[in-house]
């Protein structure tokens, strides 16, 4: 069955174009109030390796049967993913932005972990390609955004420190 492939991908690629139309409103908003920019240097990385995800999910996947338990957890990490966003509200960006004076947030699931963001990004990278029978795919770039965050919590742990002494 085509269908429910189509179905899939249609919602998280639709959900990814309307989570960088919010990051781009966010990140000009923390700009315009004084927010810094970090970790520009890995951003097109990061970018890059999401895009490529991504489009080859659309030419790998497309038309493969959805397993039920790996769409249902790849749903549970989407309610974990609205958590977050709901959350940080108008600080959430796909960039690191620190904005001066503005405490840590420390309440929704950052309460439990210090880049919960990044651990649903984690599931989502490995359970999407496993949903469609592609544990080499999820192996893969499983590896790639491991490596790219990394980078990335290394550089946001380090300016989040200086912004907090």
């Amino acid at each position: 069955m085509l269908w429910p492939s189509i179905a899939l991908l249609v919602f998280v690629t639709l959900q990814r174009l309307a989570e960088l139309i919010y990051s781009r409103r966010n990140t000009a908003s923390l700009l315009a109030r004084g927010g810094r920019e970090y970790g520009r240097e890995h951003y097109p990385f990061m970018v890059a390796m999401h895009a490529a995800w991504l489009i080859g999910l659309w030419f790998l996947a497309l038309g493969r049967p959805v397993d039920p338990f790996w769409f249902l957890l790849f749903m549970v990490l989407q309610a974990l993913r609205l958590w977050v966003l709901a959350t940080l509200g108008e600080r959430w960006t796909t960039r690191i932005i620190i904005l001066p004076g503005a405490a840590l947030v420390t309440t929704g699931p950052y309460r439990f972990l210090s880049h919960p963001n990044y651990a649903v990004v984690v599931g989502e990278i490995a359970v999407l390609p496993l949903t469609f029978g592609l544990p080499l795919y999820a192996a893969i770039f499983s590896l790639l955004n491991g490596i790219i965050l990394a980078i990335r919590i290394r550089a946001e742990n380090a300016c989040l420190r200086e912004a907090t002494g």
